[in-house]
């Protein structure tokens, strides 16, 4: 199971009480390793997650059933070690959370998408496909949440692995960000982009969203977890201003899953 986490992997130890602090985290459908050296992390995702204390946690690549792993695990584990009997999203939700899930790909024994976790009261959930070619299945989850009264537009994504898909898929979010959301209502885009190669900050730039930086640390590595060099999780953000950004470290966080979360404090604009 997982080891307690030390406070000085988490930003800051003492949450700001007027700050939004959102949380990505891409959990590779809560197993790591192959073939016979696969195990499951689920359990330790759902401390871990609880770990953050976010006010928003935006997941990737969570699974609502899949029967293969289900049968595997089951198998090999017993009682709570074994595989959760409720969709991941609800498993990882800390008690209180409201949830709202939406999948992105079928496959041939079940299927995964993207899900967001809130401390506070949810709105209509919306669904974007943004599937640019048939060997991969991609989408927008749209959530209204009501933040200490004001409604904060987020979208959760998860974008393709070729850079062409990455692109149009970035126009489809800028376009719903420009005239599907309320104009003037704070936005926050968060998830896996997939940008290696660090293209799209000006394709989101069109719509008012900038991303969450901090001084003149402008990308925070977060994959591969185990030695993170790529800045493939982002927040962005509009009608907001960042306070801080952080990635936890370390061999705990390392295992859970090749990405390691990403956890920013935001504030509005005033």
């Amino acid at each position: 199971m997982l080891k307690p986490l030390q406070s000085s992997l988490l930003p800051p130890a003492q949450r700001h009480a007027n700050h939004l602090r959102v949380a990505t985290y891409n959990i590779h459908k809560g197993v790591r390793g192959m073939g016979p050296t696969k195990r499951l992390e689920i359990h330790n995702l759902s401390d871990a997650v609880s770990a953050l204390d976010a006010d928003i946690v935006c997941l990737q690549e969570v699974r609502q059933f899949n029967h293969a792993e289900a049968r595997r695990f089951s198998h090999t584990q017993f009682g709570p070690d074994a595989w959760p009997s409720t969709p991941q999203a609800e498993y990882l939700a800390p008690e209180g959370y409201e949830v709202a899930y939406r999948t992105n790909a079928i496959t041939k024994n079940g299927e995964h998408g993207n899900a967001l976790l809130a401390r506070w009261p949810l709105g209509a959930i919306g669904h974007h496909n943004v599937s640019d070619h048939r060997f991969e299945q991609r989408g927008l989850l749209h959530v209204p949440v009501i933040w200490r009264g004001v409604e904060v537009h987020v979208v959760v994504v998860h974008l393709g692995l070729i850079h062409a898909s990455r692109v149009r898929q970035a126009e489809r979010l800028a376009e719903l960000v420009m005239h599907e959301l309320p104009a003037g209502a704070p936005v926050v885009v968060a998830g896996d982009f997939n940008d290696w190669n660090e293209k799209l900050d000006g394709i989101l730039a069109e719509a008012s969203l900038s991303r969450a930086t901090l001084g003149n640390e402008a990308r925070v590595a977060t994959y591969p977890s185990i030695i993170p060099v790529l800045s493939l999780d982002r927040v962005y953000m509009r009608g907001l201003h960042c306070k801080s950004i952080m990635v936890p470290r370390g061999s705990t966080w390392a295992r859970l899953s090749d990405h390691l979360p990403l956890v920013a404090e935001l504030d509005l604009n005033t």
